[in-house]
């Protein structure tokens, strides 16, 4: 049997089960997916629902890549933009998708992006990594710094969103995934790495650099104590 393909993000396969679990049967035309590597992300939703699929990303090596890896496929987009600032219309999407890309520290001003695209009643999935603990060693603020993440604590989550103005369908803890993302995803990339060019191999040189570091720190270090995984689905309330 073949290996199915694994998303090397916190979260891994799950956080996509997880939506089409409860989703299934839905129709969502038009669907936009935050961040670098989501590109599995965005076929198997394309597989599944039909959507003609929309990648942002943030910097140019990310756009690059993607657009490699999804060069045949012609109902999956992707362009470079602000996360908190895109150029998509009011009210446009049946379906926002997010795995560990928005847990920053601007978060707030990309919700406010979010519920401006998303259609009234439509959905958002979203990963955040969380703080485990409300206070965590300074080596775990270290990583949140090196990433520009601002994680919130795990049982505050739920009533950030709804604050905001979003009704929640289902939750799911996956913080179990996480040692396995780290385990996995630095051989995954070397792998990957190894196959490519110089230009290419010195944009994921980075990526592996800096989860050899976060992996260190989540595997020896203890960080698993204080950091983890969790994927809301939510609608946007209706006005």
């Amino acid at each position: 049997m073949e290996k199915p393909e694994l998303i090397l993000l916190p979260g891994l396969n799950r956080q996509i089960r997880f939506l089409i679990q409860k989703l299934n049967g839905k129709n969502l035309p038009n669907v936009l997916v935050i961040g670098s590597f989501s590109e599995l992300v965005a076929k198997k939703i394309e597989t599944k629902f039909g959507s003609n699929v929309e990648i942002i990303v943030e910097d140019y090596d990310s756009l690059i890549n993607s657009k490699y890896i999804i060069r045949n496929s012609c109902k999956i987009n992707v362009k470079m933009m602000s996360y908190d600032s895109t150029d998509y219309p009011d009210s446009y999407f049946d379906l926002v998708y997010a795995q560990a890309s928005i847990s920053l520290t601007k978060r707030n001003k990309i919700i406010k992006e979010i519920k401006r695209i998303l259609k009234p009643g439509s959905y958002f999935c979203v990963g955040e990594v969380v703080s485990l603990d409300k206070n965590v060693p300074r080596f775990v603020l270290d990583i949140y710094d090196n990433s520009d993440l601002m994680p919130l604590f795990i049982d505050d989550l739920e009533k950030y969103y709804t604050e905001r103005k979003f009704n929640l369908i289902a939750n799911e803890n996956l913080s179990s995934t996480l040692k396995d993302y780290f385990t996995v995803s630095m051989e995954e990339y070397k792998n990957i790495a190894d196959k490519l060019g110089e230009g290419e191999k010195s944009y994921y040189k980075k990526v592996i650099n800096k989860i050899k570091h976060e992996s260190n720190a989540y595997l020896k270090l203890g960080a698993d104590k204080f950091i983890g995984y969790s994927a809301l689905l939510m609608t946007k309330e209706i006005d």
